[in-house]
């Protein structure tokens, strides 16, 4: 599953699971270019330089269109071509509906669902041009199943499902395959600060009997950007085990 003289383009990678997807494709060989809004994903370059990988910047929220290109630019003007996109920058800004102001949708909206459309749009051109491509989109298993409080980050994560779908279908003529991830319980600060108790009653519903890891997550999308997976696009992969099926 060696990735070696590609280029990936990571989204919200100065921390979480963007961060350990990063390290992971670096570690198979890719040149990466990170993405964040803070300072973290200097210190994310600076641990991966030392590391010996190849690493660029574009700092910024995907939800603006010139940070989504310049993200496809830098990779291409960097080194030579972008071979892969993860779009994993996300936020949340939870609240029941009846609290929800127009702007706590729309902040979901814009970085998780338009932020993903934008910086696909931006990559698919090059992808086009390489005859090559491959695009994986995070998502969530409350995209599928939903969730109190969070109706803006289960529609966004909804959305991005039927957005892969569809660039599936569009470009596989073009060899540019498109497929996405949906992570249930990671292990994250969230979780370090929930009670013994409320943690049993969250490990009830996965059969696995543990909270996922990001690595979990970024092996996936390793397997999915390389040559084993050229044969899969359209589908949403569960990572969450077991918790929905």
């Amino acid at each position: 599953m060696r990735l070696d003289g590609k280029t990936a383009v990571v989204t919200g990678s100065s921390r979480g699971i963007g961060k350990t997807i990063a390290t992971v494709l670096a570690e198979h060989g890719a040149n990466i270019i990170l993405n964040g809004t803070t300072d973290k994903v200097d210190l994310t370059a600076e641990e991966l330089k030392r590391a010996g990988h190849n690493v660029a910047v574009v700092k910024g929220s995907v939800a603006s269109i010139e940070v989504a290109q310049s993200l496809s630019d830098t990779a291409v003007n960097s080194f030579g071509r972008i071979d892969l996109l993860v779009n994993c920058a996300g936020i949340t800004n939870d609240m029941l509906i009846i609290k929800m102001q127009e702007e706590d949708w729309d902040s979901v909206m814009n970085v998780n669902l338009k932020g993903t459309f934008l910086c696909t749009k931006s990559a698919i051109r090059y992808m086009m041009k390489q005859k090559y491509g491959r695009i994986i989109n995070i998502t969530s298993v409350i995209g599928q199943i939903g969730n109190v409080g969070q109706t803006n980050y289960s529609a966004s994560k909804a959305g991005i499902i039927g957005f892969t779908k569809s660039i599936a279908k569009e470009y596989a003529t073009k060899n540019i395959t498109c497929n996405a991830i949906a992570p249930g319980l990671i292990e994250s600060d969230m979780t370090e600060v929930l009670s013994d108790a409320v943690k049993q009653d969250y490990l009830k519903g996965i059969p696995l009997k543990r909270f996922g890891t990001s690595s979990d997550v970024a092996k996936t999308v390793a397997f999915l950007a390389s040559e084993y997976a050229d044969y899969i696009t359209g589908q949403i992969i569960n990572v969450d085990g077991g918790l929905v099926m």
